[in-house]
This record gives C-alpha cells, structure tokens and sequence, in this order.
C-alpha cells in the first residue's frame, strides 16, 4: 500500500530521516559551491573600473585626488580583510553566489565613501564631520549585516547633527525600503535628528534627496515591489532628483530639507 508510512520508510532506505534532508539532496542544496576568487579578482577590476569612470565625470571639486590610493584603501584592502576573516564564503542573499552578494555590497560600499567629499561641499562641513555609523562590520559575519541605522551622521554644528542613509541603483529602480523611514521616524522621536537618503542613481546619472523622517504612511509613492519579493517600499519619484551627477552639487541650504 502506498501512503505516507511508505514515503517515510522509504525514505530511511535512501538515508535521511527527514523530508528536508532528502530536497536537500535531490536538490544539491547541501554541496556549498567553493568562492571563485578568480571571479573576484574580475569582479574587484569592474568596481575599480566603475571608481575610475565615474571620477572622469564628475565634477572637478568632488573627484578623487588619487583614485590608486582610493581604490587599494576602499576595494583591495576590504577584500583582503574579508577573505581573510572568511566573510565572503558565508555570505548569502535569496540564494545568489556569495561572490555576486560581495560585489553588490561592495558597489554601494565604494559609492558612499567616494561621494563623502561631495558631502562635504553639499552639508557646508568638514569631512571630519562626516562620521561613519553604519552597522556592517568586516570582519564579523554576525553583525555584517543590513541595519536599519544610517550610514553617515553629519554634524553640522555644536548642537545639529543629521543623518545620512546612503544608497545607489545599478539599474534604473529607485526605491526606499520601509524600514529605514520607520527608523528614520524613531530617530526624530527620541533624538530629534533628521534623516535624509541620498539616493544615487548611478544608472541614470542622477541623485535624489529624501527627508525620511517626514514621510507620511498615505504617501502615494509607498508602493509593493514584486521583484524585492512583495516589500513595501518608498518609490522615489522623478521630482526627488535634483542633481545631475556631471555638474556641481546643490547645498543643503537649496535643497531646503532642514
């Protein structure tokens, strides 16, 4: 008679006790592939690559001075840190490669240090003002991991800081996920700091400046994102992009977000 007790003994047969252990299986799921790092090795000359074209556009008073010198601080010293570590084999996103997961994290990891200068000119502060509190470390798999915290706190004086949620699109979908306007809200409530994202288009060539903290929940541009599997997210309309990356960057006082 064929009924459960069956697939359940017949499964033993084969040599797994559970039904997840015997997908597993058929699946390969549980042959954890080796990191190519050869695959890195082109993948780290494509962030390279992506620095370099980038600084030939922009403008002059934001580029960087000494793209080597940036690029072996902010790509090849990251790398060499985190395989080090063995950060890289164990990161995992919806199934994707741990390489593809590194070099995504990188992108948007080199596009918030390369604009800090760029920061500097649009907040009227010192790059020494510009502090980095994001939560990813290095060389801890436990907390490199995707906070709700902002990247950057500005201190703009004594007594006015704002926060900084740095983000950048490959690929022409610009969105906010919600959580970060929650923590954003939270923020203003305890502390009375403001949070802006500075979205980076890199697609487009545009940035868009998003007061977070002031978002309403009946805003019209919350809207389910499918490909992000069903999350809510803050669609940055067009109207939100005021800069163009090839030319010289608004200030904080013209952008009117404070």
């Amino acid at each position: 008679m064929i009924n459960t007790k069956y697939f359940k003994e017949y499964r033993l047969k084969l040599g797994f006790s559970n039904q997840q252990n015997t997908k597993n299986f058929f699946g390969a799921k549980d042959i954890v592939p080796t990191v190519d790092f050869n695959y890195i090795a082109l993948l780290n000359s494509r962030l390279v690559e992506i620095v370099e074209r980038t600084n030939l556009i922009v403008w002059d008073n934001i580029k960087v001075d000494d793209i080597d010198e940036f690029c072996n601080k902010n790509i090849f010293e990251v790398f060499v840190k985190l395989k080090e570590h063995k950060i890289i084999e164990r990161l995992n996103n919806q199934g994707r490669r741990p390489e593809q997961v590194y070099f995504s994290w990188m992108r948007g990891y080199i596009v918030s240090l390369y604009f800090l200068k760029a920061l500097s000119f649009i907040f009227k502060t010192d790059l020494s003002n510009i502090k980095i509190i994001g939560d990813d470390d290095l060389v801890n798999i436990n907390s490199f991991k995707r906070t709700p915290t902002a990247d950057l706190e500005i201190s703009l004086s004594k007594f006015k800081k704002v926060r900084i949620e740095v983000q950048s699109g490959f690929q022409g979908v610009n969105d906010i996920k919600q959580h970060k306007v929650l923590e954003a809200r939270k923020i203003w409530l305890e502390q009375s700091i403001p949070t802006i994202a500075i979205h980076f288009d890199m697609f487009n060539g545009q940035v868009a400046f998003v007061r977070l903290d002031n978002i309403e929940g009946n805003n019209i541009n919350w809207i389910t994102r499918q490909q992000m599997e069903g999350q809510t997210v803050f669609n940055i309309e067009q109207n939100y992009f005021v800069w163009k990356l090839t030319e010289e960057p608004l200030t904080i006082d013209e952008l009117d977000l404070l």
